[in-house]
């Protein structure tokens, strides 16, 4: 649909509707004051023409308002009183008309620009979003997967949640994390972690050997610069999992992240790791074995990764999202209409805007 007179704002057709009330204001203002008895003065009230314009119109549109009103004043001053075109008071009246009108102009060629600033923003970060964190493919093998990412912050559509799938010969292997801080350091620490898994995760490398190099690759890269051995406070809790392409249960090597849920039947069971790991980037400082654990992942289930956007969101009241008990019920069996339910449940849960970035995956083992 075509936008606004000047670029921006409401569909043409209805800018031009909406023009004609500041219009049809100055020409009310101007009848009256003309007809008015001449104590009465109703001039001052055309400021009010060009101070609504912004609400709908561009730059142009409130010049075009504004002159408009100038040239109403200066006519009612002839009308009433020819003598007194020049007066004090009436050249008051004008220039008073210039200043709000040329302010205006002034403060929606701003609007404008920072507009399509905004709008190269937000088309930068869903480019890179796309490129550094893009939706997992629905088909993963036999697996059927869907993802979603939730930014806080409506300008940048990525942070440091993270997610990313890899297929192998014998299953998939998924990842879902979460790096320490904001900004674009986070990203930059997000982007080498998926880029580490997405090149490792293929070899024919066990579950363990994969987290710990993933962990290297975390340490590397937070090591302040010019000092050798010595870490930053940064690190990137994670879930890695190895996915069996045959019914047999699913491997998980949990990283200080929020644990998995499987939902059988509108039930879910959180899987809690007894042996968890450090988070990534903390290995160095703690040499850690990392055990891994396993859980029965049946046909017709849905396994639910996330982050701790999601179960640290919170209501009204500073409750946080009860993310089991809300799905407790639900029988949507498709990965996508179950995150659209999802979506729309824990944004009305929040009041429609999160204060913490939040991503999710569902995967389900199909039927055969």
């Amino acid at each position: 649909m075509s936008q606004g007179l000047d670029g921006y704002g409401p569909p043409v057709w209805r800018s031009r509707a909406l023009v004609a009330i500041p219009i049809a204001w100055i020409v009310v203002v101007s009848v009256i004051d003309v007809l008015a008895p001449p104590h009465i003065h109703l001039g001052p009230l055309l400021v009010a023409a060009p101070a609504i314009t912004p609400s709908f119109g561009g730059p142009r549109t409130v010049g075009l308002v504004a002159a408009l009103a100038v040239i109403a004043q200066t006519v009612i001053g002839v009308l009433r009183d020819p003598g007194a075109l020049l007066s004090a008071n009436h050249q008051a009246q004008v220039i008073a008309l210039v200043l709000v009108g040329a302010s205006l102009v002034i403060f929606c060629v701003v609007r404008e620009r920072r507009a399509k600033e905004l709008t190269q923003v937000r088309y930068v970060s869903e480019t890179a979003q796309r490129v550094v964190l893009p939706p997992l493919p629905g088909r993963l093998g036999p697996l059927r997967a869907s993802s979603l990412y939730l930014a806080a912050e409506a300008e940048a559509r990525i942070g440091g949640d993270l997610y990313a799938a890899a297929r192998t010969t014998s299953g998939t292997r998924l990842i879902v994390g979460d790096v320490r801080g904001k900004g674009m350091t986070a990203v930059n620490d997000a982007a080498l972690l998926l880029g580490a898994f997405r090149v490792a995760a293929h070899r024919e490398a066990s579950l363990g050997q994969l987290v710990a190099y993933l962990d290297r690759s975390v340490c590397w890269d937070l090591m302040e610069p010019g000092e050798a051995g010595s870490y930053g406070e940064a690190f990137i809790t994670a879930t890695v999992l190895d996915i069996p392409d045959g019914d047999g249960p699913v491997q998980m090597i949990s990283c200080g992240h929020p644990p998995p849920i499987v939902l059988h039947e509108g039930r879910p069971r959180t899987i809690n790791a007894p042996h968890p790991a450090p988070p990534l980037g903390l290995g160095e400082l703690t040499d850690p074995s990392y055990h891994v654990e396993s859980f029965p992942f049946f046909p017709g289930d849905l396994l639910l990764l996330y982050t701790d956007g999601v179960t640290e969101a919170r209501d009204s009241t500073g409750t946080f999202y009860p993310l089991a008990e809300r799905i407790t019920g639900w029988t949507e069996s498709d990965p996508d209409a179950f995150l659209g339910r999802f979506r729309s449940d824990l944004l009305h849960y929040v009041g429609g805007q999160l204060d913490d970035d939040a991503a999710m995956i569902v995967v389900q083992r199909p039927v055969a």
